[in-house]
């Protein structure tokens, strides 16, 4: 499986510019290509070389550079095509959807640019990387991260590496394949379920309650509008400072919260099913005060999270349909939207079962994934001779 390390460069006085130049001639190179495939209809990748990679090469880049600038332009109008497809830029025929199609795409001065190998040298012992820029090949460029970071990149690493810069920063995202642990049959199944005002709550008691992220929240966005409000130079300084804080923090607690589960499952020799929640989003309809939770819901990373988690302990993981899992009884699986008797209280109408509302769903979500892992599993019932 392919996890991503990523490492801070340290560059001195004078390998700092030569790097941030590098990476703002990439990025304008690249919106060159950009403005060459739109108008000849955005061709593929070997057609777009042929129109290409002559006049890259005679504006300074390397061959191998130049190659890697062609195929990331192409890599972008992929993305923005398959996005179009799945009308995730609204629907045929309404203004986004026609602005994102009538215009070539453009690349930040200071967005991502892949290396390879031939591009990058690692030297672990020293710490440092060998890089190629527009002014020259830069050697012992000292790099820092933490010593498992170090000795994963040292065991695993293998591939391309990305350059970006992040508020005047750089960096490289490495990519390292780790091996799978083996996966084991199940002794049933954890389930989890997602929400705002519980984080996760799984079937077998542990529960992340999100008031104090949702207070945090609504902390971050108080301060952000005050200090936009104000206007000033020292509180856009305040604000640049502030800037991606919150995702930082709301990442952190979600890496804990998947690193708890997937280490219960693995202790208990279980496995772990979670809600497939895709365009949860599009479906819901909620009045305006509640929609801000719910699109800053990071239930996708946290999902994300506990499967690559769960694909290095070798913990199963399948995905259920969460329909009705809050308004049925896990004892009788009695289904009545009246079940639900507020947020946090799950009464049934049928047998009388008081339970916590998520605890109760996910219970259910359990039971479903251990169905699922049924269905899918190879029969082993012996050939009829």
């Amino acid at each position: 499986m392919k996890v991503v390390t990523q490492v801070k460069l340290i560059p001195d006085a004078a390998q700092a510019p030569a790097i941030a130049a590098t990476l703002y001639t990439f990025n304008s190179e690249a919106n060159w290509v950009s403005e060459v495939a739109f108008m000849n209809g955005v061709p593929r990748e070997y057609a777009l070389r042929k129109l290409a990679y002559a006049q890259l090469k005679e504006r300074g880049l390397g061959a191998q550079v130049a190659q890697h600038v062609i195929k990331k332009v192409r890599d972008a109008y992929t993305t923005l095509h398959a996005g179009l497809r799945a009308g995730n830029l609204g629907r045929p025929g309404s203004k986004r959807r026609r602005k994102a199609g009538a215009k070539p795409v453009v690349f930040r001065p200071e967005a991502a640019q892949r290396y390879d190998d031939r591009c990058l040298s690692w030297q672990y012992d020293a710490q440092t990387v060998s890089i190629w820029t527009t002014a020259g090949r830069l050697k012992n460029v000292r790099f820092a991260c933490s010593a498992d970071a170090l000795k994963m990149l040292q065991q695993y690493r293998k591939g391309e590496s990305d350059l970006i810069e992040r508020d005047g920063v750089f960096y490289l995202v490495a990519v390292c394949e780790v091996p799978e642990a083996e996966r084991c049959e199940p002794d049933g199944f954890i389930g989890v379920d997602l929400g705002i005002a519980n984080i996760a709550t799984t079937s077998t008691g542990y529960q992340a309650a999100g008031r104090g992220l949702n207070r945090y929240r609504k902390r971050q966005l108080a301060l952000r509008a005050k200090l936009q409000k104000k206007r000033t130079k020292s509180a856009k300084r305040r604000l640049k400072e502030r800037s991606r804080r919150e995702a930082r923090h709301v990442k952190n607690t979600n890496h804990i919260i998947a690193k708890t589960i997937v280490t219960e499952a693995e202790r208990t020799s279980a496995g772990i099913s979670l809600e497939e929640l895709k365009g949860i989003r599009q479906r819901v309809r909620l009045r305006k005060p509640q929609r801000v939770a719910l699109h800053s819901w990071a239930f996708a990373q946290l999902g994300d999270f506990i499967v690559y988690k769960a694909r290095r302990a070798g913990v199963p993981v399948v995905y259920a349909d969460p329909a009705y899992t809050s308004q049925q009884c896990c004892e009788c699986g009695h289904i009545d939207k009246k079940n639900r008797a507020s947020q946090a209280l799950f009464t049934c109408r049928n047998c009388g079962v008081v339970a916590h509302a998520d605890r109760n769903a996910s219970h259910n979500i359990a039971r479903k994934g251990d169905a699922v892992w049924i269905a899918g599993r190879e029969s082993r019932v012996p050939a009829t001779p």
